[in-house]
């Protein structure tokens, strides 16, 4: 049996529930096509494990650790494009927020704040971010001090409650908490939106044959199509696919450079 893990997208618990009804819906429609389909997500491996294994059929990662690590050891299946603000088709950006009544106006009134970050590998919450600030450090500082929070929910839960003063949050996490939990971004507002840049792909296994490589793009975009799963796919705010290429990824790892050539190699 093959193996499958959507984990980049699971809160909150409206987002979990309809993420797993998808794959039902799909799980079901690659069966039909002759396809070895679990017909359930694995939701017990780590996320990050998950895009190594050499069973995995379908899955999500995020385009950063794609450039950084996983290139020629999965495939690309194809980008979904999220129908949320800050999205445009598969290419989305992160909201840089702070606090709800906070003097903040413009990137230079951060200048010594404290910013948060949800890890070094996420393009959202790092990548996007440090190019955002990379042209205003000075001597490869900006802020005062860089804490971790280990992921974005968090990132919003020290900002809003004062830990941290700014952090950049996925604009797809971010609508997803507007749409279902709006009690958790109350206190955050939105200061400026990052570059943007090609959203999490769904990838398969390098040793996906390419007649299953095939298949899984079918099925993915006529589960997407379906009537039937229409409010599922309302629930995700998923409204189609876009088949992008390794070329289209490099663009967040010239982010990553470019950041560098400015003299900000991470965030500081």
């Amino acid at each position: 049996m093959s193996f499958a893990s959507l984990a980049m997208y699971v809160s909150p618990p409206p987002v979990r529930e309809a993420t797993r009804q998808f794959w039902e819906g799909l799980g079901e429609r690659l069966r039909a096509s002759g396809l070895d389909a679990p017909s359930a997500l694995d939701e017990d491996v780590p996320y990050n494990e998950a895009w190594f294994r050499s069973d995995l059929l379908f899955g999500q990662t995020c385009g950063y650790p794609y450039v950084q690590h996983l290139r020629g050891k999965v495939q690309l299946v194809a980008t979904p494009a999220y129908q949320l603000p800050g999205c445009d088709g598969p290419l989305k950006c992160s909201f840089v927020v702070v606090r709800v009544g906070a003097s903040i106006a413009s990137i230079e009134d951060l200048r010594g704040a404290r910013a948060a970050i949800n890890e070094p590998g996420s393009n959202s919450g790092y990548n996007l971010f440090r190019a955002f600030v990379a042209p205003h450090a000075i001597d490869g500082r900006f802020f005062s001090s860089v804490i971790e929070t280990g992921g974005h929910l968090a990132s919003i839960d020290a900002v809003s409650s004062g830990t941290a003063d700014v952090a950049a949050i996925d604009c797809v996490t971010y609508g997803n908490i507007a749409r279902f939990d709006p009690e958790r971004v109350a206190g955050i507002r939105i200061l400026a939106k990052t570059a943007k840049g090609p959203g999490l792909p769904f990838i398969t296994a390098a040793s996906t044959p390419a007649r299953d490589l095939m298949i899984l793009r079918r099925a993915l975009a006529e589960t997407i199509a379906d009537p039937a799963t229409a409010h599922i796919c309302d629930t995700l705010s998923l409204g189609g696919i876009s088949l992008l290429g390794d070329t289209d990824y490099e663009a967040l790892a010239a982010l990553d450079r470019q950041a560098a050539g400015q003299g900000y190699p991470e965030i500081a």
